[in-house]
Parts: structure tokens; sequence; C-alpha cells
């Protein structure tokens, strides 16, 4: 692949410049992806400014990126040339640990973030192991599909891997990037859905989503009305909430499963939990396999993000868009524009 180029932060909180690299010889099982759209994600905001202590400068961030596969490593399968992927939060994984040949990659120990020590998607072109180059299915559309390799698999996760079934009752609190389209899969999936938003004017933009119902987020009484009836809260901001009224929510066995990146600790008395056997989780993305089956699901549903595409070249406009709390509900580059 010849020079890259890209857009990085140089240090924490600044805003990107043009920025190109070398990416050096394709490995064997490597593949390289020339970019076609790539979704913002907070956690993007969160590696700029270095919100987590693990960044590594300079930053090109983008991991919700769409492309078509422009050469292939000796050992690359299952993918051609011109083929449209997707590369999420992980570009690549050891392929030999416990977790690898179990097929839960993501749970790699020595798993390679795409944006940290890795040049991301806000570029001309990326870099993956072809296992995390997705094939995109057909049905769904190139300039909206970026968000669900990140947000989407994060919020689908939980459907795929906890029982949840169609007549199981879920919540999801927070209808933005990741809650709207939990909103739509948990739909799709069947389940009879209650969205917690504490933005008023939402409900009937949110019913259209796939909620059944609507929830006031920071209305305790509200919360305490539907107390003891949902199977499954996913909790998709990163804000610290009345943690036991959510709780309480919950019906017996019922699980309060977080996927947002919430920095304080979660105070929840033992009590609450061991009476009604209920539970407190937590999960990231997904495997390549569980990706796979998120985007079929999502074509065959014709589940799309709601996205407002930006050009790349306005990537700083489209950043601070996005911390002022105005995307709706997720951002889209569009590579060369």
């Amino acid at each position: 692949m010849a020079t890259v180029h890209a857009y990085a932060a140089k240090a924490a909180g600044k805003a990107l410049e043009a920025f190109t690299y070398e990416p050096g010889a394709l490995g064997a099982d490597e593949v390289d992806i020339a970019v076609e759209y790539c979704g913002i994600c907070h956690s993007d905001l969160s590696v700029v400014d270095n919100e987590w202590g693990i960044s590594r400068y300079p930053v090109v961030p983008g991991h919700e990126v769409i492309g078509k596969v422009t050469a292939l490593g000796s050992n690359a399968k299952g993918l051609k040339v011109g083929q449209r992927v997707g590369v999420g939060w992980y570009s690549d994984s050891c392929m030999h640990c416990d977790q690898c040949v179990g097929g839960s990659h993501h749970l790699c120990a020595g798993g390679q973030a795409t944006i940290v020590g890795h040049h991301g998607g806000f570029g001309s072109h990326i870099r993956a192991h072809w296992t995390w180059a997705i094939p995109l299915p057909e049905g769904l559309d190139a300039a909206s599909a970026g968000p669900l390799l990140c947000g989407g698999m994060t919020v689908f996760s939980p459907l795929l891997n906890f029982g949840v079934t169609p007549t199981s009752r879920v919540g999801v609190v927070g209808i933005g990037g990741l809650g709207h389209m939990a909103l739509m899969f948990a739909r799709a999936w069947g389940c009879d859905v209650t969205a917690f938003s504490s933005t008023a004017g939402k409900t009937e933009e949110l019913m259209k989503m796939g909620a059944h119902r609507v929830v006031n987020s920071r209305n305790s009484t509200e919360i305490k009305a539907i107390a003891g009836t949902l199977d499954l809260i996913v909790v998709t901001v990163n804000v610290s909430l009345d943690w036991e009224a959510y709780v309480n929510a919950l019906a017996p066995r019922g699980r309060l499963h977080v996927v947002g990146a919430v920095l304080e600790p979660i105070p929840v008395s033992a009590f609450s939990l061991i009476v009604g056997e209920k539970h407190v989780s937590g999960s990231p993305t997904g495997s390549p396999a569980n990706l796979r089956a998120m985007l079929k699901f999502a074509a065959r549903h014709g589940i799309s993000p709601v996205t407002e595409l930006y050009p790349m070249s306005k990537v700083n406009d489209a950043l601070q868009h996005l911390r002022e709390g105005k995307a709706r509900y997720r951002v889209v580059l569009e590579a060369g524009k």
C-alpha cells in the first residue's frame, strides 16, 4: 500500500491535522482496505482526549470503517480484492490464545484496538487482519452501515449472548448513538421495548425506532412505577444513574447490562441482587462471528443507523458536533471529500 493520507491528533485534546504515514509491507495475514466511510464513535473522542489513559500519539481515530479490499496477504482467506468489508473496534488478535481458539477473539488479551497503537479509519486506507475484515452483506447501505461495526455490535451482543427471547422485556437507557440502534435491534428481536430518555419531546421518534413506551431516565418516580418488570436493561450512557432504581426495575433473574463507559463505580446493594437473583454485567464489542451475525440480522430486518454525513475534510467540525451532543444519532465521514 502506498502512502496513507489521514487525519491525526498529535496530543491529547488537540484538533486533528493532516497526517501521512507509510504502512510498510503487507503481512501474510493482513488486508489493505480503501476507506469509503467511517463512523465517529464517542470512543474516538475518548482516545483523542486520552480520557482512558491508553492513547498513543499520533492518534488516527476511526473504528467504524466501511471500505473495499485493495490487497490481500498470502494467508488471507475468504475475501477478494474489490469486496466491501467493515472493520470495528479490533483490527487484530493473537489467534492462538484460549479466547481466540474458543471463538471469543474480542476477549483476547493481545487484541489490537483499531485506534490505540494502530492507525484507524480517518484516512484513505486502513490495514487489518483478514479475520477482522467483516464482509458487508447485500442490502446494507455502505454510507450508514459503519456505526453497526462498533455501536451496533455493542448493543446487539447482550441480545445474542444472554438468552434474550421474543417474550423478553428489554429496557434501553440513553437513546443516542448506541441506544437508538439498541431500540431497533430489540424490537426486531421480538421483545417488548422500553426506552429510558432524559430528553423531552422524543417520544414519537423513539416509538418509531422501536420503543413500545418511553420513561424519563431522570425521574425516579417513573422508574419505580415499572419496578420488577424488565428482564434486561442495556445501559448505553457514560454517566452515573440512580442505579438502585434500575436494579429494582428488573424482574427476578433480570440483568442490568452496561455497555457505556461509566467512569465512576456503580454502587449496588448486595441484597437487591440476592433477593431476585439479579445480575449486573458488562461487555465490549463482539467476535468476528458475532459481527457477521449482527450484520446479517441488520440486513434481514432493514436495520440502519440514523446518520449525519460529513466530508472527511471537515472531520474537526464533525467531532465538535459530537462533543456538543448534537449528533442525531451517529456521525459518518465520507472519505475523499
